[in-house]
């Protein structure tokens, strides 16, 4: 066998991971290799649906399949999942960045309100008529 230079579709991956009963296909295949009639047997779908979800997860090569005797079993291939997740380390940068800038904002303006003198008039909006917040009147029942 040849050593082959092996490329990986990101539209096929993402195409693949699009539909939630594939990825529930993925989640079940984590734990090991598994033949097809019990995968089908995990879902409420027909074993010729899995088949085709099957069938899906290897065009993308998300799955490897091999054949011993007349079962096929099914293995994860994490390799395009790699893929995904260095093109998606990207965006978890930007996003952890971004939160860090948002959380020293907040922490700054928390700062800041409470070194502010405590007898400045409340914000809360008082009913002249009572005397109390809106929240706290009483209220009748008319039947």
């Amino acid at each position: 066998m040849r050593n082959q230079l092996v490329t990986y579709s990101p539209e096929a991956t993402f195409s693949a991971l699009a539909d939630p009963t594939r990825r529930a296909v993925l989640d079940l295949l984590r734990k090991g290799r598994q033949p097809a009639g019990q995968i089908a047997q995990a879902f409420p779908i027909s074993r010729p649906a899995i088949s085709k979800h099957l069938r899906l997860l290897r065009r993308a090569q998300l799955v490897k399949e091999h054949r011993e005797g007349r079962n096929r079993f099914y293995h994860l291939n994490p390799e395009p999942l790699r893929a995904v997740d260095s093109w998606l380390e990207q965006y978890r940068s930007f996003w952890s960045t971004s939160l860090a800038n948002l959380k020293a904002f907040v922490e700054a303006e928390y700062a800041k309100e409470a070194a502010a003198p405590s007898n400045a008039p409340s914000r809360r909006r008082v009913d002249r008529a009572t005397k109390r917040s809106p929240t706290k009147r009483k209220t009748r029942n008319v039947d």
